[in-house]
């Protein structure tokens, strides 16, 4: 996990500019169908929240809605949608016109305090620039034992295959003792890990206070 120095605005802005003009270029290539195994790896990935009926959701790096229709059957109150990419959204309401969207970097979200009980982070997390700045504000937006799941359906090595690939920077999935440690300086702690070949699961849960 790059939690060392936290990059400047400029520096943020910058690999957000990079993202968003990838991603605005090549939205379609995450629309189904899926590969061989993903749908069941991603229906792994939503059950592992143990989402509530009426509960709160945030799907950040939401892209085109992959996870969308998997939350749904799960019955929660209300879905909130986030990416930095306009085309991404402008897709997934076309596809899921009753989710709230929300362009924006996660570190930027003003969702009121305490309002969501689940996060997912799928498949985005080596994107976010600002990493202090993303789960500081994220600790602040979910509700004391709520859930946030970090995870990849295609595992820690597609990120490997695809660091040459892209304009900007892409961090590794933490292991299990790393992660462990620095979700509880953000005020979180490992519920469940999940580290196989092609499926990454990272399960954390809120605590009523925030560890200095």
């Amino acid at each position: 996990m790059n939690f060392g120095k936290k990059p400047s605005k400029h520096e943020v802005e910058r690999i957000n500019r990079l993202q968003r003009e990838l991603f605005d270029r090549l939205y379609y290539l995450f629309e189904p169908p899926l590969p061989e195994g993903v749908p069941e790896r991603l229906e792994r990935i939503v059950a592992s929240a143990d989402i509530n009926n009426g509960d709160s959701v945030l799907d950040v790096g939401t892209g085109t809605g992959i996870l969308i229709p998997l939350i749904r059957k799960y019955k929660p109150a209300v879905i909130y949608a986030c990416d930095i990419s306009q085309a991404m959204l402008k897709q997934l309401r076309k596809n899921y016109p009753h989710v709230a969207t929300i362009q924006a970097d996660v570190r930027d979200l003003t969702l009121p305090d305490g309002c969501v009980d689940v996060v997912f982070i799928n498949a985005c997390y080596p994107n976010i620039a600002d990493k202090q700045g993303a789960f500081s504000n994220l600790y602040r937006i979910i509700r004391p034992g709520g859930r946030m799941v970090i995870s990849h359906p295609l595992g820690k090595a597609f990120i490997h295959s695809l660091k040459k690939k892209v304009p900007f920077p892409l961090d590794d999935f933490p292991g299990e003792t790393e992660a462990s440690r620095v979700m509880k300086s953000f005020g979180f702690h490992l519920v469940k890990f999940i580290d196989e070949p092609d499926l990454y699961i990272m399960v954390s849960q809120k605590g009523m206070k925030r560890r200095s």
